[in-house]
């Protein structure tokens, strides 16, 4: 009898670190992406960044588009140029893609967060979010460094 498989946690492969700090998230998913064999090994050891990435919705469907996977060593001649930064597809179930359609009509925009794996397979997450101007970007940095202030101070009157 075979024995059962442990389930994994999630790691993250890649982050888009400036999505939570030039947008507010308001719901997050995860998407299942279409990769090639050669994109997949390039991601499983970190060699991609989602900077400048953005998904957008085309005939009914979520593509991911400038997300750049770098080639590795191994498979530079498998991953030209030219498909490092080529539109992916992204999967979701009926219900998030009507979602993502009423989001993205109401003026909110789509962005990926990060590149996960969920057991063997490549996820995306992704979230519908709204653009913060200048002035929300300063007071939520004011915000958070007056709590590490706080925090700080309440550390050292413990001691």
């Amino acid at each position: 009898m075979a024995t059962k498989a442990k389930k994994q946690p999630s790691a993250a492969l890649i982050t888009n670190k400036t999505a939570r700090r030039d947008y507010d998230i308001r719901q997050t998913y995860t998407a299942g992406v279409v990769l090639t064999g050669a994109e997949t090994k390039s991601l499983r050891t970190g060699h991609g960044h989602l900077k400048g990435a953005f998904v957008n919705i085309k005939d009914h469907e979520l593509w991911l588009f400038n997300a750049t996977i770098n080639a590795t060593n191994a498979n530079r001649n498998a991953l030209p140029e030219d498909q490092q930064t080529r539109a992916r597809k992204l999967l979701v179930n009926k219900k998030q893609l009507r979602e993502l359609v009423l989001a993205k009509e109401q003026g909110l925009t789509i962005v990926p967060l990060k590149i996960l794996t969920k057991s063997r397979y490549i996820k995306v997450e992704i979230g519908s979010a709204k653009g913060l101007k200048k002035y929300d970007k300063r007071q939520k940095l004011k915000k958070r460094e007056s709590k590490i202030e706080s925090q700080r101070a309440l550390k050292l009157s413990q001691h």
